[in-house]
């Protein structure tokens, strides 16, 4: 079998959407055609990864609740992979009671992980996870808050492990405490659970840690760095993907055009661009192949797409999804693998 699966993230239809933002969600059933009706020399996606927050799939979802959506996934033919768990209701650097109900929001998305791959609709993926927390909240004392953070993340590793599921913390910069490529890896070898605890690598928000937003202190590009510097990129990324490809347990292709973008509750987050935007920094394929060193080793079987902050006029297009497939079917043909 050919390996890795390629999935389509569902949660771009929901994330920076809704109230109070410009646009409105795009429906699961959307979201899920859009991925099942895509189509490359007769290639198609795999699956998908799933938000486990309504209006996609409620986090409180019933045993039937659950068997209706591994109907509508497997009527696609497509499978489940990696589940987001919606821990912004808590803190995993709050006070007890915020630290308390993150920690049951990991319990409850673990719980749908298992009873998903009972249900035979969920045979690999993860659980993602984040510190739901600003960066300058926790700049207020950060050796305290992440000290908080490896203490909660140690105790939902305990909790995922229960489940049999393993937990990805999601190298996003908008999040206190996994804003710096140095602080996430203080964090992941704090915990020190790399068994069920690992790091979720974007290529699109990875790549910011470079550029030290969020963290001017640990950026590793120097100041003014010009893009046209293929040497100086090649060095940075490489010092990047050698920190924490070890941890990397869960991996999205993407692009990014070197800029943030914020939209909703997300802000200064990695812009997602289309695979072929003229504005692009990476070479998706390359970079990917870094990433995925010794992928299968770490238990990686399957790659994403996260198109977060896509327009909804963007997502709607068949070609879209078309072109994006095209890519991961080039990051596959590069660098997968048979099991």
């Amino acid at each position: 079998m050919t390996y890795p699966k390629l999935h389509n993230a569902t949660w771009p239809g929901v994330v920076g959407k809704g109230e109070g933002t410009p646009e409105p969600f795009i429906s699961l059933d959307d979201m899920i055609d859009l991925t099942a009706q895509a189509e490359v020399d007769g290639a198609r996606f795999d699956g998908v990864d799933l938000f486990l927050s309504l209006p996609h799939v409620d986090i409180d979802s019933t045993d039937d609740d659950l068997a209706r959506l591994t109907d509508k996934v497997r009527a696609k033919n497509l499978a489940i992979g990696s589940l987001v768990a919606p821990v912004w209701s808590g803190c995993a650097f709050g006070d007890d009671a915020s630290r308390a109900h993150w920690l049951e929001q990991v319990r409850k998305a673990c719980a749908i992980g298992q009873k998903l791959r009972d249900l035979g609709a969920r045979p690999y993926g993860v659980i993602r996870i984040d510190s739901s927390g600003g960066v300058a909240d926790w700049a207020k004392d950060s050796a305290g808050n992440t000290a908080k953070i490896i203490g909660t993340f140690t105790e939902a590793a305990d909790i995922a492990a229960d489940f049999g599921e393993r937990l990805a913390a999601e190298g996003e910069i908008c999040w206190g405490g996994m804003h710096s490529w140095r602080t996430m890896l203080e964090v992941l070898e704090g915990v020190n659970r790399p068994d069920v605890l690992g790091f979720q690598a974007d290529m699109a928000h990875s790549m910011l840690y470079l550029l030290g937003y969020n963290a001017p202190e640990d950026r590793i590009v120097p100041e003014g760095f010009d893009w046209s510097d293929g040497d100086t990129f090649k060095a940075a990324y490489l010092k990047l993907v050698a920190a924490l490809r070890p941890w990397t347990i869960d991996f999205h292709v993407a692009q990014n055009d070197g800029t943030v973008k914020g939209q909703g509750t997300h802000d200064k987050t990695g812009r997602h661009c289309l695979p072929d935007d003229p504005n692009g920094k990476l070479n998706i394929t390359c970079a990917a192949g870094l990433w995925l060193e010794g992928a299968a080793e770490r238990g990686i079987r399957h790659l994403c797409w996260d198109g977060c902050m896509f327009t909804n006029d963007v997502m709607m297009k068949p070609e879209t999804w078309n072109s994006v497939l095209a890519a991961m079917l080039n990051v596959r043909r590069a660098h997968g693998w048979e099991a």
